[in-house]
Formats: structure tokens, C-alpha cells, sequence
């Protein structure tokens, strides 16, 4: 089913949640609402379950407006962060609840309702817990459970509220692929609400990247990723460098570095803003390249396969970040405390306070 936001806006007292969003999630499509605390994402969910009415707008469920549906009329299948099981009932009463409290005439018979809990337990790898009870699993496994639950109802929107907010960094990053290779076993249209950039570029097919209520991008994980917008998506995206440059005639300097900005061919020596993130930063031992940058390495970490840098430039206010492969930090002969030279491989340039990008 797909989902229309039609000019939606949410407002709690002098606070503006949504502002004036418009949206389509498509059939079968997994899309992550991705942004800070307050951005407005959990409301837009909330808003499409029918949990918030929106202050003016419409929603509209495969094209029919459903603006005063009531949650129960939405066939809308919730999962919370904090699982909100049952905790006096079993595995498999939490997963049948949904089912048994349908109207008479809608109601599966015992029969159909235990065939269909233990056919979602063993979607969800758990049909070994029917018996057990929330307390008796673990965080990951309770979630699951949560998701079966939301499923019996055969809901045709899968909407999720930080499902994986309270499970920790391992567990987390096992669950988002199970729940990636799930979404592409059932194919209900899904929204899933997350903080973690790096949960919503593995999981979804598109990203819409949130702020003060607004939608700053939406997009392709991997076209945001490469492409961001503006500053902000690319500060959210993880971490990146700022280095301050000037621009003329399409070119963007940052001291004997030339970085080529097109779309500013009119501008005469202009100040400018540009961003490369950590992995784009080409290291040298010498000064024998063209275009780079001197720097002194303050810090060295060494995390697995990579390491990371923290050096200092004359052309930037703030500690450059670069990452390197372990092997080619070996092979530079890199030390903390030397010498080293710096080049941008890959980066974008804004004009500052702009959300237009032009690199």
C-alpha cells in the first residue's frame, strides 16, 4: 500500500513538529525517517498510524484519504522501541492478541489463529519460545516477538519507532539485517524511525533525512550519502571536515588546493565552505604532490583494519580527520607528532549559511 503526506503540519503549543511535509512512500518500500531528537520523525509516524491528528494536511492509504481514519480502521501494524509486550502473557498469547480481540465476525477460529502465530514465530526464527514468557528472552529476541506481533494482524503499513533503540551495538546491527532480509520476504510497505545514520543506509531502499521538522533530503541511501543537499545532511551523515575556502570563476582554493565547483563559474572571489569526509582525505609522507596541504599529525588511532588521523593545517580552524588502511599507514611510515601532507580526493562546496549545494 502506498502512503501519501499531502502538506501536513503538527504543531504542540508554540513547538512546530511537522512543517508542511509532503511525502510518497511507495509499495513495498522500505523508507527510514532519519534525524536528530526533535526533528519530527516519531510525530510523522505517529501521524500516518493515526496515533496524532495532523493540525492540516492530508494522508491518503493507496489514494483514498484516511486523514479521520481511526488507528483501529488503518490496517497499520506498529512496533515500539521497548517492545510493549505483555509481560503476564506468553510468547505465543502476545503474538495471538491481536487476533483474538478482532470483532466476532472477524475473528480467525483457535485452529487458524494457532496455525497462523507459530507460522509468523517461525518467520521471525523464534517458534522454539511459544511457551516461554517476555522475561525469559533477550532484548533482540523480544523485539522479534514484538515484530511477529504486528505482523498477525496482517497489517498493510509496518510502521517502526526506534526498534532497535534499546538493544546494544551488536545485537543491534544483527537485527537490522534480519529485518532487512524479512522486509524483502513479506513486502509490506514499512517507515521505520532511527537516529542512526548508519542503521538507515544499511536497511532501507530510502532515506528522508528530517530536521526542525523538515524535510532536508529524501532520497536513495546512497545518493544522500554521496550527495548530500546541504551542510546539515552532510554533518548527519557522519563525520566530515570543514575547510574554509575562496571561490572565482568555478574554481574552489583552499590554500594550493583547487577544488573544481562549477556551478559557481559567476563568482568572483567569494568565501566558501568545503566538506570531505574522513576516508576522502589523501595522506603523503612528502611534500612531493601537487595541491596538498601541509599537516602535523597530532593523533594516531588504530581501530581494527583502519586508522585514523587527527592532524593540523593552516587552512582549517578545526582538527582535520582523515582514515587510512592500516597496511597503507604502515607503508607511509607515518608517526604521531610528524609530518604529513594532505589532499581532498573527493568533496563538495557550499556558499555559507546555504542549503544550495554547488560541487
Amino acid at each position: 500500500m502506498s502512503i501519501e503526506i499531502d502538506h501536513v503540519n503538527k504543531r504542540f503549543g508554540d513547538f512546530t513538529a511537522i512543517d508542511n511535509v509532503s511525502l510518497t512512500f511507495n509499495d513495498g518500500e522500505l523508507t527510514a525517517l532519519l534525524g536528530p531528537s526533535g526533528s519530527g520523525k516519531t510525530t510523522l509516524l505517529r501521524v500516518i498510524a493515526g496515533l496524532e491528528q495532523p493540525d492540516n494536511g492530508r494522508i491518503r492509504f493507496h489514494g483514498e484519504d484516511a486523514t479521520d481514519l481511526h488507528v483501529s480502521k488503518r490496517s497499520v501494524g506498529f512496533v515500539f522501541q521497548h517492545y510493549a509486550l505483555f509481560k503476564h502473557m506468553s510468547v505465543f498469547e502476545n503474538v495471538a492478541y491481536g487476533l483474538r480481540v478482532k470483532p466476532r465476525g472477524q475473528r480467525p477460529d483457535k485452529a487458524v489463529i494457532r496455525d497462523k502465530v507459530m507460522t509468523l514465530l517461525s518467520l521471525v526464527q523464534l517458534d522454539w519460545t511459544a511457551h516461554r514468557y517476555p522475561h525469559q528472552l533477550s532484548g533482540g529476541q523480544r523485539q522479534r516477538i514484538a515484530l511477529a506481533r504486528a505482523l498477525a494482524v496482517e497489517p498493510k503499513v509496518l510502521l517502526l519507532d526506534e526498534p532497535f533503540g534499546a538493544l546494544d551495538a551488536k545485537v543491534r546491527a544483527e537485527l537490522r539485517r534480519w529485518l532487512r532480509r524479512l522486509h524483502d520476504d513479506i513486502h509490506v510497505t514499512s517507515v521505520f524511525v532511527t537516529h542512526d545514520q548508519e542503521e538507515a543506509l544499511e536497511v532501507s531502499d530510502r532515506v528522508v533525512v528530517m530536521n526542525q521538522g523538515r524535510v532536508e533530503q529524501d532520497g536513495a541511501p546512497e545518493r544522500i550519502y554521496d550527495y548530500p543537499a546541504n551542510p546539515f545532511v552532510y554533518r548527519f551523515l557522519g563525520n566530515v571536515n570543514l575547510f574554509h575556502a575562496r571561490i572565482h570563476n568555478g574554481v574552489a582554493r583552499i590554500g594550493d588546493v583547487a577544488l573544481e565547483a562549477p556551478e559557481f563559474a559567476g563568482y568572483r572571489d567569494a568565501p566558501g565552505e568545503a566538506y570531505v569526509r574522513p576516508h576522502d582525505i589523501e595522506v603523503f609522507a612528502d611534500r612531493h604532490h601537487s595541491g596538498a596541504l601541509h599537516a602535523r599529525i597530532e593523533l594516531v588511532s588504530r581501530v581494527g583494519p583502519t586508522v585514523r588521523l587527527e592532524l593540523r593545517t593552516d587552512e582549517s580552524a578545526h582538527v582535520v580527520h582523515a582514515e587510512l588502511s592500516r597496511h597503507r599507514f604502515q607503508e607511509l611510515g607515518l608517526v604521531q607528532g610528524g609530518e604529513a601532507w594532505i589532499r581532498p580526493a573527493h568533496s563538495r562546496v557550499f556558499l555559507p549559511d546555504t542549503e544550495l549545494a554547488a560541487g
